[in-house]
């Protein structure tokens, strides 16, 4: 079983930054992908960023040049650096870890106020 576990969720204005972290159970290595989805009210969940256990990377369209995923596989933990953050960026954020089964983390919220 893997255990997923975010934070660095919370109110920032636009133009801020922010740093969320995923903090897994097992090693990441051990995993083909790990990503940030998002999820606003409403609205589809959504692939934000992904990293595979190779380091190759993929980006939503939408956070190209502001969002960077990044991982720490002594710490088992991947990260999402948000910079230039815009209103429309306000959703929970869940950590993903996708193998032969998908694995979801709690989420966190993220706000982002104009």
């Amino acid at each position: 079983q893997v255990q997923l576990v975010e934070s660095g969720g919370g109110w920032v204005q636009a133009g801020g930054s922010l740093r969320l972290s995923c903090a897994a159970s097992v090693s990441i290595m051990s995993v083909n992908t790990m990503g940030w989805y998002r999820q606003a009210p409403g609205k589809r969940r959504e692939l934000v960023a992904a990293i595979t256990s190779g380091g190759s990377t993929n980006y939503a369209d939408s956070v190209k040049g502001r969002f960077t995923i990044s991982r720490d596989n002594a710490k088992n933990t991947v990260y999402l650096q948000m910079n230039s953050l815009k209103p429309e960026d306000t959703a929970v954020y869940y950590c993903n870890a996708d193998s032969n089964i998908r694995y979801w983390g709690k989420g966190t919220l993220v706000t982002v106020s104009s």
